[in-house]
């Protein structure tokens, strides 16, 4: 399956999700004028994905900030996370946050207890 590889902008994050090299990441600031025309290749790459994973997906977070639109599409994204693991394939979440900002690091254990993932929460 072909590399996913957005480039960060002042308002857009960092994407890279490259199977053969296990590398799953959104990192950044996510301010996008349009969020869902942000992330719609993001979700459709990850339904294409859910069609041949590889073993085991570990997928990094590592936000700096987000407006609330984003919210709602990494929840789209966790979504589609949970039904690959559903379907028997093996997926963790590692959610990276900077150390001082709680606001991260609450919204990191908010979506921990909304999903069943392998979710784990880490200071940087």
């Amino acid at each position: 399956m072909e590399a996913l590889d957005i480039k960060a902008t002042n308002d857009t994050p960092r994407v890279i999700f490259d199977p053969d090299n296990d590398i799953f990441e959104i990192s950044g600031r996510s301010l996008p004028e349009d969020v869902v025309s942000f992330y719609q290749p993001v979700l459709d790459w990850l339904d294409e994905y859910k069609s041949h994973p590889v073993k085991k997906t570990e997928f990094i977070f590592k936000y700096i900030y987000f407006n609330t639109a984003t919210s709602k599409l990494v929840q789209d994204i966790l979504i589609r996370l949970e039904s690959l693991r559903e379907a028997g394939h093996e997926v963790k979440i590692l959610w990276y946050y900077e150390q001082d900002d709680e606001d991260m690091y609450d919204i990191g254990v908010e979506f921990k207890e909304n999903i069943s993932l392998p979710f784990e929460i880490i200071a940087y």
